[in-house]
C-alpha cells in the first residue's frame, strides 16, 4: 500500500523533530503535526527560558560580590518585564529556527492537532493523512493535585509568563523544577518558601549532595519547609492567596507554584483506536526500540517515562531515524552514565552512580570528598561552598560517579561525563594534571579516602 508519508511525527519537541529531520536526511518522506508550539517544552517553557532566568537570578550574586574587587555600584533595581520580554525574543527566534530546520530538511509542517485514527491513520483538524510509520513524541505536562483551589496555583507553564514577579512565592515540591524555580524567585527578590512533603528533597540524587545543597539554601536565606503539604489553597479579599498545611498551619502568599511532577501528554490522541497500551505508571509502553504494542507506532521522549531530558529524547529520536531509515547506523541509546545538571543556586552536577546506588548494587566503595571556599569568593564575605565527591569501586579502581555542587557544575560535569563512558579509574583521574587556579582540578586532586 502507498502511504502519504514514510513516517508521521506527532509532536515538533526536541525529540519529535531530531527524527523528523534524520529521516528526512534519510530520504523519508516525513510528515510533523503540532498544535502547541515548535521546540515542545524545553524550548518555550522548560530549559531553555528557565536557564536565561537563572541567569537573570544569579546577577545578584554577581553585584553582591563585586564590592570585594573594588567595584563601587549604585542600587540595583530589577525590572521583571524587562526580563520576560527578552526572554519571549529569544523563545520567538528559537521557534523560526525550529521551523527552519524542519522546512529546510525536507519535512511537511502541519500546524494543528494531530489525533491518531488508525493502525496507519493520523486525522489533523480534519484532514487526514496515511503514514507507514507512526511516531508520538508528546511530551509531558505538568500536573497539580486535586485539592481545593488548585485552580489558584500556577506551575511552569505559566510562570515564564506572569505579568509582575510576586513579592511572595510558596513553591510546592522537590524535585529539580521546584528547587530551581525556589532559586529564580528568591535570586530575583521574591521571599520564597519551598514547601516538600517528604524529608529532603531531591530524592534518588547522591545523599552528600542533598544535604550539601539544603545547607547552602539555608545559608541563602531560602525557608525550607520539609514534611510540609498544601490541604487547600483560598484567596484573600485582597487578591493573596491563603494555603492551609495538612498540620493546620497557614501561609499567606501572592503566588503557589507547583512543580509536583508531570504525566504525559496523551490528551485526545486517538489511542483508543490503536493497540497501543500504557504502564503501569500510565505512560505508553514500548521495547528497547521504542516499538508500542501497535506494530506501526513508535513513541519517545517524556511520553514513555524513562529518562526524561532533552537530550535523552534527542538521542531517542536519532535511534528511531536510523533504525527505520538508516539500520546500518542505527546503534542503542546507552542509558548509562548519563550527565545531569539542577541549575539550583549554587548549581548541581552529577553522573554516574550515587553513593547510595553503588552500595545497593554490591560495590564495596571508596568515597573521595571535598568541601571548599571558591577562590572567587575570598575576597568577599560569603561563605557559600562547593563539594566535590568521587564514588570510586574499591576492587577495580572504576571511578563509579562524580558529583558537584557549585558553581559552573554542569559545565563541568560534561567533561566528566566522557570519562565515565569511557570506563576512567580513580588512577587516571590522579594522573591527569590539573588546570590551575580552577575548581574542576579538584576532581584530579583528591588523593585521601573519606570513608
Amino acid at each position: 500500500m502507498a502511504y502519504d508519508f514514510d513516517l508521521f511525527v506527532i509532536g515538533a519537541g526536541s525529540g519529535g523533530v531530531r527524527a523528523a529531520r534524520f529521516a528526512a536526511g534519510f530520504g523519508a518522506k516525513v510528515a510533523v503535526a503540532e498544535s502547541r508550539y515548535l521546540g515542545g517544552t524545553c524550548v518555550n517553557v522548560g530549559c531553555v527560558p528557565k536557564k536565561l532566568l537563572v541567569y537573570g537570578a544569579h546577577v545578584a550574586d554577581e553585584l553582591e560580590q563585586a564590592a570585594g574587587f573594588g567595584w563601587t555600584l549604585e542600587e540595583g533595581h530589577f525590572d521583571w518585564g524587562t526580563l520576560i520580554a527578552n526572554k519571549n525574543r529569544e523563545i520567538e527566534r528559537l521557534n523560526g529556527i525550529y521551523r527552519n530546520l524542519l522546512v529546510n530538511s525536507g519535512v511537511t509542517l502541519l500546524q494543528g492537532h494531530a489525533r491518531i485514527t488508525g493502525a496507519n491513520e493520523v486525522d489533523v483538524d480534519g484532514q487526514r493523512y496515511s503514514a507507514a510509520n507512526i511516531l508520538i513524541a508528546t511530551g509531558g505536562w505538568p500536573q497539580v493535585p486535586d485539592i481545593p483551589g488548585k485552580e489558584l496555583a500556577i506551575t511552569s507553564n505559566e510562570a515564564f509568563y506572569l505579568k509582575a514577579l510576586p513579592r511572595r512565592v510558596l513553591v510546592v515540591g522537590g524535585g529539580y523544577i521546584a528547587v530551581e524555580f525556589a532559586g529564580i524567585f528568591q535570586g530575583l527578590g521574591a521571599a520564597t518558601s519551598l514547601l516538600y512533603r517528604g524529608d529532603l528533597f531531591l530524592r534518588g540524587f547522591d545523599g552528600s549532595v542533598r544535604t550539601h545543597l539544603k545547607e547552602e539554601l539555608e545559608k541563602r536565606g531560602l525557608d525550607l519547609q520539609f514534611n510540609a503539604d498544601i490541604q487547600r489553597i483560598d484567596k484573600l479579599p485582597d487578591g493573596s492567596l491563603k494555603a492551609t498545611l495538612k498540620d493546620g498551619r497557614e501561609l499567606v502568599a501572592d503566588c503557589v507554584f507547583y512543580a509536583t511532577g508531570r504525566r504525559p501528554m496523551l490528551d485526545d490522541l486517538g489511542l483508543e483506536n490503536t493497540g497501543v497500551e500504557l504502564d503501569e505508571r500510565g505512560y505508553i509502553r514500548v521495547d528497547e526500540q521504542y516499538q508500542t504494542t501497535a506494530p506501526s507506532i513508535l513513541a519517545i521522549g517524556d511520553v514513555i517515562g524513562r529518562v526524561q531530558l532533552t537530550p535523552v529524547a534527542l538521542a531517542e529520536g536519532m535511534a528511531v531515524a536510523r533504525r527505520l531509515f538508516k539500520p546500518e547506523q542505527y546503534r542503542p541509546v546507552d542509558y548509562q552514565n548519563i550527565p545531569t545538571a539542577v541549575f539550583s543556586q549554587p548549581p548541581i552536577g552529577t553522573v554516574g552512580l550515587t553513593e547510595e546506588q553503588a552500595l545497593e548494587a554490591g560495590h564495596k566503595v571508596q568515597i573521595f570528598e571535598s568541601r571548599f571556599r571558591a577562590m572567587k569568593l575570598t575576597l568577599t564575605d560569603i561563605q557559600e561552598k562547593t563539594l566535590m565527591k568521587l564514588v570510586v569501586d574499591a576492587d577495580t579502581d572504576k571511578v563509579l560517579g562524580c558529583h558537584m555542587v557549585g558553581p559552573d557544575a554542569g559545565e563541568i560535569v560534561q567533561g566528566l561525563g566522557i570519562a565515565l563512558k569511557a570506563g576512567a579509574t580513580k588512577q587516571q583521574f590522579d594522573d591527569t594534571i590539573g588546570v590551575h587556579p580552577t575548581a574542576a582540578e579538584e576532581f584530579v586532586t583528591m588523593r585521601t579516602v573519606t570513608r
